[in-house]
């Protein structure tokens, strides 16, 4: 991990489920129901079925996303870093593999909604797909903002990997206790506030 001063970057880019909400997605149980092997990435696997299988699980994906949506609820501190930040004036975004409806469904119920302008929330129907940098990229655009000015914070590896690949700061929201995942990161936090602290 580096040392980065967090207090003088400006775009925030956060991932939605299980970073600004509480994680109640079950993805093994997803993976099983799908006919899917366990572990596998759920987007690109499904991408690889044949058109009429693909179509079913896609489908099925959507109604499975589109009930968590509506039973989101905000992790505990969410509210008061985004409030800390747009007070500073930053920027503020949500990249999430869900889709772009779906993500601001779940923004509305976990009441983050007010946060983010609808434009600066990208899922997958926005961009490719984290781990690839270019929802991030996007918003940097749009925000005219430079990776440098940036941070990615989430809980999993692919939303490291997406920062990492679009030269911003990475945060991670460690919540399974996955030590390989803290050399992709710059900061490593259990709560969302201890992002409030000046020194990493």
């Amino acid at each position: 991990m580096l040392s980065v001063d967090f207090t003088s970057r400006s775009a925030w880019i956060f991932d939605l489920d299980g970073t600004l909400t509480r994680a109640i997605h079950d993805f093994d149980a997803l993976r099983d129901r799908l006919g899917l092997p366990r572990g596998a990435p759920i987007l690109e696997t499904v991408a690889t079925l044949g058109d009429e299988a693909s179509q079913l699980a896609q489908a099925e994906l959507q109604a499975w996303e589109t009930d968590l949506a509506h039973r989101a609820v905000a992790r505990p501190s969410a509210a008061t870093l985004l409030a800390h930040l747009q007070a500073r004036g930053c920027r503020l975004g949500v990249l999430t593999r869900n889709l772009g409806a779906l993500a601001i469904t779940t923004l509305e119920e976990a009441g983050l909604a007010h946060f983010f302008d609808p434009e600066a929330v990208l899922g997958r129907d926005d961009a490719e797909p984290k781990p690839s940098p270019e929802g991030i990229r996007i918003l940097l655009d749009r925000w005219g903002a430079n990776p440098t000015d940036a941070v990615m914070v989430g809980d999993y590896l692919f939303d490291l990997l997406s920062g990492r690949a679009a030269g911003t700061a990475t945060v991670l929201l460690d919540l399974r206790g996955k030590p390989d995942w803290h050399t992709h990161a710059d900061r490593v936090v259990r709560q969302l506030d201890e992002l409030l602290i000046n020194e990493p």
